[in-house]
């Protein structure tokens, strides 16, 4: 049921990263909430199908994150075509995993510039939008922000990015009313967490984390807490809520994960070769074709 009497009512979002999973859930739980939504991601077709699905007015655009000039004409096409966006919501991530001394420096190095500079190019392009309606950035980061895991460092390093830019431009943009928000996210059911369980590797390095770290939240009940934050302009969202308790003892997490690291990763190497897995899930795919055709 659609609504438009809320504080979403007939404001204009803008989600990245919306062709499926996450994004998408975010974009159907705004249209929901009676907002407009512009819909960005690599696949045009993939992205129109969503748009289809959802029950108020939206508008969807093909666009690489990481591409100032096309993010920019995009902001500028938003802006004409539906109006000044009030909420952005910085979703759009990838993920690999393996050993980093192994790791193909080319896949490694696009996370880090999906996750983390594409979030930034995404807060460039519609800053002018939150400026002039006083509105709301979302910066979808992960536990992996608060405590870093092996055998996934550049997803690591790049939600660890994206966490300290959330926090820098919400002080920098809090005289101007923009209000910043990040959020924490653990694992979500979609296909990139399924595709990283196909991964012998990946699949036994969560099976060794504590019962409520590893276990897999529907991506429904995530977006519903990443709409409400937009509501309520939080600064923090958890997902599940306990994680909002590792931001007291991250201090200690490093040399936990360490010495944990140290006794379980020698096991897990006998039973099983540490490889790269490559990009994640049918986004990471899409995002690799994506590259070979702007390459040529």
């Amino acid at each position: 049921m659609t609504g438009t009497a809320g504080p979403l009512g007939g404001r204009v979002a803008v989600v990245t990263g919306a062709a499926r999973g996450l994004g998408a859930a975010i974009a159907r739980e705004l249209a929901n909430r009676g907002a407009t939504v512009a819909l960005i991601g690599r696949e045009e077709p993939t992205l129109a199908e969503v748009s289809d699905t959802l029950p108020g007015p939206a508008r969807c655009w093909e666009a690489d994150v990481t591409d100032d000039a096309r993010m920019a004409e995009v902001a500028d096409e938003v802006r004409e075509q539906l109006g000044h966006a009030s909420v952005v919501v910085a979703n759009a991530g990838l993920a690999e995993g393996g050993p980093f001394a192994e790791s193909d420096p080319a896949t490694w190095r696009r996370v880090i510039e999906v996750n983390l500079i594409g979030s930034a190019i995404t807060a460039r392009a519609f800053l002018p939008h939150l400026r002039t309606t006083r509105g709301y950035y979302l910066q979808i980061a992960s536990l992996a922000s608060i405590g870093a895991a092996p055998l996934m460092s550049a997803y690591c390093a790049s939600k660890a990015g994206v966490e300290s830019f959330g926090h820098a431009i919400r002080a920098e943009f809090a005289h101007e009313h923009v209000g910043v928000g990040i959020g924490y996210l653990n694992w979500t059911d979609t296909d990139m967490i399924r595709d990283a369980d196909q991964h012998p590797v990946l699949r036994e390095l969560r099976a060794h984390m504590p019962r409520p770290a590893r276990k897999v939240y529907p991506v429904e009940t995530v977006a519903r807490a990443m709409v409400r934050a937009a509501e309520r302009r939080s600064a923090a969202v958890y997902v599940p809520a306990w994680l909002r308790a590792t931001q007291l003892v991250r201090a200690a997490m490093p040399p936990v994960v360490t010495a944990l690291s140290k006794r379980e990763l020698p096991k897990l190497e006998r039973r099983t070769q540490f490889v790269a897995t490559g990009l994640l899930g049918a986004g990471g795919r899409a995002d690799a074709e994506g590259s070979r055709r702007a390459d040529g």
